[in-house]
């Protein structure tokens, strides 16, 4: 062979192999072998990962996600009872810029709003979210609200937020009850104290809206179960309620994560303790879900998860048995076949 044209070929092909991967960010607890926020490559033909990097010290930062444009990184540190903000650097690597008081303990959810001019913190251990302002510089600012939700005879366990139009939605753990508030004057004002009924103590923890915000699948930790909800003209209603456990499952349980596929055809849902993905197949005319397979994730405590940019990857954060696992999605019928693992330490959340 030419070896002009082999060196030609080498150096195309290795283009392209850095051209399929894209970064992955993985939010951990650093009570054992982690020390912040990693950052592993992703390729997104073969789902292989490789290449893990320490990406920023933080303190257990067990959720995290992006500004729209991905220029700003925002973490929870759990253990800190606090809220850190970072630039992404042209290598990949986060710049710490500023933290500020989650004004409770244990936060465990941060979200941002469609202009990223707003940040919402949820309080587990305190009950309470607090909502930010974001500066053009990626900058959070201290609190401008602060929602309390324990009651003298409750406890509240505030477990995830997010912002859809004008609209901000707050799922209550300890209170069993999903918030509806409405942005008016620049401050949010409760207009529900819970969207729907949720008989039995089911415990909301995740939830996932569609793209029209016309349904509502929320992710019960106590309950094992997934509540379908559907938006009317006063208001909401439920429309389904489905166990996310196999039938022959008898062990103890704690669902985690809930999202829907790209083309929300397709919901999956995580399960603690059967370690497991469920996928639900979803009627799009009327929100129903079918349960169509229960998978193992090949290692312990599912945590978060997330769908790769592409729509044709699952990939599974597996707190206790510190590895993250990857799904191919079947884009016919939207479930999942394993298709490998890697070591990762103490990983709980997933972010492209």
């Amino acid at each position: 062979m030419n070896f002009k044209l082999f060196f030609l070929c080498l150096m195309v092909s290795q283009f392209n192999t850095k051209a399929q991967n894209i970064p992955m960010y993985i939010g951990t607890y650093t009570d054992g072998n982690s020390e912040g926020i990693y950052r592993i490559q992703f390729n997104i033909n073969t789902g292989e990962l490789s290449n893990l990097q320490f990406a920023a010290s933080s303190e257990s930062p067990s959720f995290i996600t992006f500004s729209r444009n991905k220029q700003y990184l925002y973490a929870v540190n759990e253990s800190s009872g606090s809220v850190s903000s970072f630039k992404t650097e042209k290598n990949g690597l986060l710049k710490f810029l500023n933290k500020v008081s989650s004004n409770g303990d244990w936060p465990c959810h941060v979200s941002l709003n469609k202009l990223g001019n707003k940040a919402a913190v949820s309080n587990y251990g305190g009950g309470s979210v607090s909502i930010y302002n974001i500066s053009r510089d990626g900058k959070l600012s201290e609190a401008s609200q602060i929602f309390e939700y324990n009651s003298p005879d409750r406890k509240s366990h505030a477990h995830s937020a997010q912002f859809f139009n004008d609209d901000l939605f707050v799922s209550d753990l300890g209170m069993n009850s999903v918030y509806q508030y409405k942005l008016k004057n620049n401050n949010y004002e409760l207009v529900s104290p819970n969207i729907v009924e949720m008989p039995n103590n089911p415990g909301p923890r995740h939830f996932s809206l569609t793209k029209n915000g016309q349904f509502i699948y929320i992710i019960n930790e106590y309950g094992n179960s997934v509540t379908s909800v559907k938006k009317t003209e006063n208001g909401f209603e439920q429309i389904d309620y489905d166990s996310t456990l196999s039938e022959d499952y008898k062990g103890s349980n704690a669902c985690a994560e809930i999202q829907l596929s790209k083309n929300e055809l397709y919901l999956y849902g995580s399960n603690r303790g059967e370690n497991s993905i469920v996928v639900f197949k979803r009627n799009k005319l009327d929100g129903t879900i079918e349960k169509i397979q229960s998978i193992s994730v090949h290692g312990d405590w599912p945590r978060n998860f997330t769908i790769d940019p592409t729509g044709k990857f699952l990939l599974v954060a597996n707190q206790k048995s510190d590895n993250i696992s990857v799904f191919k999605i079947n884009p016919k019928t939207g479930m999942l076949s394993f298709l490998n693992s890697v070591i990762a330490p103490t990983p709980v959340c997933l972010l492209f």
